[in-house]
């Protein structure tokens, strides 16, 4: 079903309340949840919300913390996210590696102890719309095998790549894995198989079906060694650069939260749009497949996403939707 951006937005806000949540974090939080619906990133919008409330119930996310400073060196910050909810400490760290940007070149903020994201393109977007190149990492709960091995002992850990462009800012968001465990479960709920192999079966053949692979915890690294290469060493860099849990850590607790992430922000003397063009217009001019392929570059279809969510209503699903308002 279809409903306005404003009115997902108030629902959740509602929601929000509730938890005693600061009024300036509610709207904050409640506009990137109802915007990543809204942007076609379902499985981290309305799915993700009844989530992160039982973590907030469940003590796991402090709604009102503040993230603290705790080392700083150069334009290198290292931060305390004191489990505040991961939405605004993102928000708030990427704000900060940007300033340092504008002002010095480059900023570095990295932070311990914080929670989910949800989607972490969210925060490339903030970066590119104040001219920063970004570069941004988090590890998570393991989820995923590594090449080789039949047990997960490594994380999606999502890497975000966004450069700012005056005909739509390049965003790169993507795990680890060929699919997240919520694109899996967006899926499942939709009674769709995947369109690649995402992972194994119980029985260690690959499959397409997203049920087997979210029960068999066998999710298909992307780009297979390679993937679960970049995977170990995402993590490694959350967590050296915030001196926070790993991957290891964070799964010992059998829970996901006091995660490790980084951002990074360049702001060079100019980010050259014809050169960013060129790359889009060449790569544009590939031969499709066949009618029904296109090539885009990415953060494409998020644009195209948002205008038709604002123009028609945001997607939401049914049942997840009534569970909300039961909140």
């Amino acid at each position: 079903m279809l409903i306005p951006f404003s009115t997902l937005k108030q629902e959740l806000k509602r929601v929000l309340v509730k938890t005693g949540m600061n009024e300036d974090r509610t709207d904050l939080c409640s506009e990137i949840f109802a915007g990543n619906s809204r942007d076609g990133v379902y499985s981290h919008g309305l799915n993700r919300f009844p989530q992160f409330i039982k973590s907030v119930d469940d003590g796991l996310i402090n709604v009102n913390a503040e993230p603290v400073v705790v080392g700083t060196k150069g334009s290198i910050e290292r931060w305390d996210g004191q489990l505040a909810p991961g939405i605004y400490t993102a928000t708030k760290a990427v704000g900060r590696a940007a300033d340092m940007a504008i002002e010095n070149g480059i900023g570095l903020v990295a932070v311990r102890n914080t929670n989910h994201w949800m989607r972490g393109g969210t925060y490339g977007w903030q970066a590119a719309d104040k001219g920063c190149i970004a570069i941004c990492g988090t590890n998570s709960i393991a989820n995923m095998p590594p090449w080789g091995g039949k047990d997960a002992t490594l994380g999606n850990n999502p890497l975000v790549i966004a450069v700012p462009r005056t005909e739509g800012h390049l965003v790169l968001d993507m795990a680890m894995s060929q699919y997240s465990y919520g694109k899996l479960n967006e899926h499942h709920l939709a009674g769709k198989k995947l369109a690649h192999a995402g992972g194994y079966d119980e029985n260690g053949n690959l499959s397409d079906d997203p049920y087997a692979i979210m029960h068999s915890k066998r999710t298909l690294p992307v780009g297979l060694w390679k993937g679960s290469a970049l995977s170990l060493m995402m993590d490694v860099l959350a967590s050296v650069l915030s001196e926070g849990k790993t991957v290891s850590g964070i799964t010992s607790t059998g829970k996901e939260f006091a995660v490790s992430q980084f951002f990074i922000c360049i702001v060079p003397e100019s980010v050259n749009q014809k050169i960013i063009d060129e790359i889009v217009s060449y790569a544009k001019s590939s031969a499709v497949i066949d009618e029904n392929s296109s090539v885009r570059y990415p953060g494409e279809s998020t644009l195209r996403r948002r205008n038709k969510s604002l123009s028609e209503g945001v997607y939401v699903n049914e049942k997840i939707w009534e569970e909300v308002k039961g909140l």
